[in-house]
């Protein structure tokens, strides 16, 4: 086989395993005195992680600032603190949470030194700016395993409402310079969001895999990751709150690789509709993943079937239908009907909720469709119409 040539972006030094976040005080004294933690409303801070972290900061002479962040950042909630905190010395930001404090801290820390506001590069609806820095060092701590925010170059910011959006500041110098991924930190998740961020995952790892810029390199990750998580989820998902499971250090494995494979190739058609479903209406991105993945796939399969036969893709998704069917016999096309088969079951298992429980309706979808055509849908296997979009809305609509 031929290799065609490939780049891979920047990544950060990784530290994973249980009990990993213990080399988060002693690895902070290299970057200065005072730092500015970040994290979400409870997800942490409501752990004995929380105090231990705290009491290890004494130790080794560091003072820190805390922020917390609900629910999705936003660019206001970035200014805000960017300009309460331009002037306090801050050496270095620690983002300590699911996707949504990670991203926060990620804006914060690209924009502290110079003030500016995160409107000035946010991508689509900013000023359109070049970001060149200067940033300070960012350190990422997954408490949930989804988003994979902790190996990606782009802080997720949206404005929710008729005219809302989401969109991406990115850049090489966002990348977290050191993440610290442990696993004994989804201990405390609850069950929907394991769930939610979970799907998330996979979606990300399954299509990276089928990406139109997918790589050996890529492939490899991906591969490994989706293992992890045939290994590790359900495992980890019907263990008792709190209780530890080695389920727990696969999944966190297959969220990293997810980061690492999207940061490197990008996504598909359900990141593509997850953008702007997430803008418009209160739907968790990790559930808009988990609920549309199922029958996107059916939607992309059916449609490289009738126009790209030949596509690369067709034989991936087979793989990862023999890979969750525990079957290696299958031939291509029983092993794509599994996949789609066991996505919808474990669709209806993590009772994911459709799309009309937060608000959506048939006649919104013209509008949502019209704004999924950015950076993900673009690495999708195949251009899908309209109309082929707008299936799988109307397949994950109850009321229609």
């Amino acid at each position: 086989m031929t290799i065609s040539p490939f780049t891979v972006s920047r990544l950060p030094e990784i530290i994973f395993g249980s009990g990993s976040i213990r080399q988060l005080a002693s690895r902070l004294r290299s970057f200065g005195p005072h730092i500015l933690i970040i994290t979400g409303q409870r997800s942490f801070i409501d752990t004995p992680a929380w105090p231990t972290l705290q009491a290890e900061l004494n130790t080794v002479g560091i003072t820190w600032t805390w922020r917390s962040v609900q629910g999705e950042p936003t660019p206001h909630w970035v200014d805000e603190t960017v300009r309460e905190l331009h002037n306090q010395n801050v050496k270095a930001v620690v983002g300590i949470g699911g996707g949504s404090p990670l991203d926060a801290a990620k804006a914060v820390a690209g924009l502290l030194p110079s003030g500016h506001s995160v409107m000035d590069y946010l991508e689509g609806v900013g000023q359109g700016l070049t970001y060149d820095g200067p940033e300070l060092p960012f350190i990422a701590v997954p408490t949930t395993a989804g988003t994979g925010s902790e190996a990606t170059k782009n802080a997720v910011l949206s404005v929710q409402g008729t005219e809302g959006f989401k969109k991406s500041f990115r850049a090489d110098a966002l990348v977290a310079q050191i993440a610290i991924v442990d696993p004994d930190l989804l201990h405390a998740c609850p069950k929907f969001l394991l769930a939610a961020n979970g799907m998330d995952a996979f979606t990300q790892l399954l299509e990276s895999y089928v990406s139109i810029k997918a790589n050996p390199f890529t492939d490899a990750l991906a591969w490994s990751g989706l293992e992890a998580f045939v290994r590790g989820f359900w495992s980890a998902y019907e263990t008792e709150l709190g209780q530890p499971d080695s389920g727990f250090t696969d999944l966190a494995y297959a969220a990293l690789q997810s980061g690492i494979t999207l940061a490197q190739v990008g996504l598909g058609s359900v990141h593509g509709l997850a953008s702007p479903l997430g803008a418009f209406f209160p739907i968790p991105h990790g559930v808009v993943c988990g609920t549309l993945v199922a029958e996107a796939t059916r939607v992309n399969i059916s449609a490289l079937h009738e126009r790209h036969p030949d596509s690369p893709a067709l034989t991936k998704y087979a793989h990862v239908g023999r890979l969750l069917a525990g079957n290696m016999t299958l031939d291509d096309k029983a092993a794509q009907e599994s996949l789609v088969e066991i996505l919808s079951d474990w669709t209806a298992r993590l009772g994911m909720p459709t799309l009309d429980s937060f608000g959506y309706r048939a006649d919104d979808a013209g509008r949502v469709i019209s704004n999924a055509r950015g950076g993900s849908m673009k690495t999708n296997p195949l251009v899908l119409t309209d109309e082929e979009l707008a299936h799988i809305l109307k397949a994950r609509t109850a009321q229609y």
